[in-house]
């Protein structure tokens, strides 16, 4: 009876060590256990260790790249609290309405660097990429999505790196304007796994408002129809940045998209209609230093250079080597020429909210465009000349009331004086009188602009 009784013990202890050493087993499975899509571990499943990119702010090292241990980390440390920055905070508050959040710490993942490379290049237009996660981040840094009522308008995002790092950082919509439908299918095939933070659209930013009127075909839209179908109302120019737009101008016309951007910001067409929208774009470094130029720069201060700097607050958010950037032709310019372009630049253009508050309004600042262009098409004439010519034995009057010298050529004058000089001439009969704005009455009808 003792021998069977013993016999009974040791089967339980057996028992329970059996269902401990279980237990602990199980405990070190979903520890270790990969992450489903949702963020939740998936016990049982084979440990992946694939490559990949860490996002961290923390990271160290001379690269860029750094790789990440993100897959071999057991779930509660996934599921960690990190940088504010890289956390998805997907509480969306669309214009239409409130929308069911997804979870917080579901990153997107931005992929395999060397397949991005290879599908950037394999576009047929001209055109740079952003494929470098850190450079991604650098750039989602600067916009700052932190408002969520900000809508970012992603210029061409191709292989969507920067889309993805922008969603990640807690974008709330993001609309990705692509203008090649070769990249369309994963961009909307992204679109669809997530609940409405993303917006795809084929359109080519650069292309909006062609002159002309009928039907377009994509990529080539109408701004009134982009915005209606997002949703998107006018809004009075003092209000908030509604719009931030992010992107790379190309490079086949930089000075001539800038012209035609400032000439209808001036105007309020096209984007401006529906209030002050901020510009985040990469231009050339020879293209930023000419958008730069200061009076007595004869060279390179030109008329687009004058009415950028009078409309907006620009800043310098980064310099980007050309290196960095994907190119589909693999074609990186050569510094030629007296400026230097060895960089991409980031630059930030914030329209000013008092630039409608003293006398300018859309419908006569077609005369101060004018005025501008013709002033600086020769910058080493005296500025008494033309005003003279367009108002005769003017001139010095107007010269005495800016305090300026009768001798200053217009070269040397500063934007802010181009439009005070306007605002004088504006409230003047004389010039009211005068050809120059004749002609401008003249073309009020004009379909477009240039």
């Amino acid at each position: 009876m003792s021998t069977q009784m013993c016999r009974v013990v040791e089967l339980m202890m057996r028992s329970a060590c059996c269902h401990t050493i279980r237990s602990r087993s199980c405990l070190r499975k979903a520890l270790l256990a990969p992450a489903a899509p949702s963020g939740l571990c998936v016990p049982g499943a084979p440990v992946l260790h694939r490559r990949a990119y860490s996002l961290d702010s923390l990271s160290s090292g001379p690269s860029r790249l750094t790789l990440g241990p993100s897959s071999q980390q057991p779930c509660t440390e996934r599921t960690s609290p990190s940088s504010a920055l890289t956390h998805r905070n997907l509480s969306a508050v669309a214009v239409q309405g409130q929308r069911r959040p997804l979870c917080r710490y579901d990153f997107l993942d931005l992929g395999e660097v060397e397949e991005n490379v290879r599908r950037a290049q394999a576009c047929k237009k001209m055109r740079h990429f952003i494929v470098d996660p850190e450079l991604a981040k650098l750039v989602t840094q600067h916009l700052g999505p932190d408002d969520p009522k900000t809508v970012i308008f992603e210029c061409n995002p191709g292989p969507g790196v920067l889309t993805r790092t922008l969603l990640n950082a807690g974008a709330q919509r993001v609309v990705a304007l692509e203008g090649d439908r070769f990249f369309l299918h994963e961009l909307q095939e992204l679109e669809g796994r997530l609940d409405g933070q993303l917006e795809v659209v084929h359109c080519d930013y650069f292309k909006l408002d062609p002159i002309g009127s009928g039907n377009l075909k994509p990529p080539a839209m109408f701004t009134d129809k982009l915005f209606t179908d997002l949703g998107i109302s006018e809004a009075s120019w003092t209000d908030d940045i509604l719009v931030k737009v992010v992107g790379i101008l190309p490079q086949r016309n930089e000075r001539g998209l800038l012209l035609k951007m400032v000439y209808a910001l001036f105007e309020r067409l096209s984007v401006y209609r529906y209030g002050r929208i901020e510009l985040n774009l990469f231009i050339s470094e020879k293209e930023y230093l000419k958008l730069m130029s200061r009076p007595g720069e004869m060279m390179h201060y030109r008329a687009f250079s004058v009415l950028w700097q009078m409309a907006c607050d620009i800043e310098l958010l980064h310099k980007e080597p050309w290196e960095s950037f994907v190119s589909s032709k693999h074609s990186i310019p050569s510094p030629k020429g007296k400026l230097p372009n060895d960089h991409l630049c980031l630059v930030r253009l914030r329209p000013r909210a008092d630039l409608f508050s003293a006398g300018l309004t859309p419908s006569n600042a077609s005369t101060l465009l004018m005025m501008v262009k013709q002033c600086l098409a020769k910058r080493k004439v005296k500025l008494i000349d033309r005003l003279n010519l367009w108002s005769p034995d003017s001139g010095s009057k107007l010269l005495s009331e800016m305090g300026m010298q009768e001798d200053i050529l217009t070269g040397h004058v500063y934007p802010e004086e181009y439009l005070r000089l306007f605002q004088l001439m504006d409230k003047s009969q004389e010039f009211t009188q005068s050809w120059l704005y004749e002609e401008i009455l003249e073309n009020t009808q004009r379909e477009g602009w240039a």
